[in-house]
């Protein structure tokens, strides 16, 4: 089976909390992220196999009705993508430093997904809503062509867009406070 990833992004805080509880007792998935973003809306992740992926989310959608905002649902993430979204990954050696900045969460969460496939870089971060005005960035890591390439991908069709960057040889001070 595939490991998929799920989310729900809603405008209830409360509903958010009903949701969260629903989607769990719906499937057999492990709960990502459960809590509010700014500007006071809540996110459910959720991953897991497909299947059970895709059941917690109808749960989820059918509860969060008229609350909900925003939904994604990715049936093949890059192994990289769930680490990066809890903030564990580990070991960062950077030839360069590629950032993407979007007004979206699901659009920031597609984008390190993206990225991860194109090429051999590693995502550092998926940092989405909580004090950053409800948008989403994704940090990455790896040679400079390699982070020119993945950072291009996941930049192709995004509306959301804000900006992306690509720092060459970045400098210690920096490398460190992304960690």
């Amino acid at each position: 089976m595939k490991h998929a990833l799920g989310l729900i992004e809603l405008n209830s805080i409360a509903r958010g909390i009903r949701v969260t509880d629903e989607m769990l007792k719906a499937a057999q998935v492990d709960l990502i992220r459960s809590s509010t973003i700014c500007p006071g809306k809540y996110i459910v992740i959720i991953s897991g196999d497909v299947g059970e992926v895709e059941a917690s989310m109808r749960a989820g959608e059918h509860l969060a009705a008229e609350y909900e905002i925003n939904r994604l649902l990715i049936p093949n993430i890059h192994q990289q993508l769930v680490p990066a979204l809890m903030g564990t990954t580990q070991d960062i050696r950077p030839e360069a430093i590629g950032v993407l900045e979007f007004y979206s969460v699901a659009s920031a969460i597609v984008a390190a997904d993206k990225a991860a496939k194109a090429a051999q870089i590693q995502l550092i971060e998926v940092r989405i809503g909580y004090a950053i005005g409800g948008k989403g960035y994704v940090t990455l890591t790896g040679d400079v062509g390699a982070v020119k390439a993945a950072v291009a991908a996941a930049s192709e069709d995004q509306e959301l867009l804000v900006e992306t960057t690509v720092i060459p040889r970045p400098i210690e001070p920096l490398v460190e406070s992304l960690l």
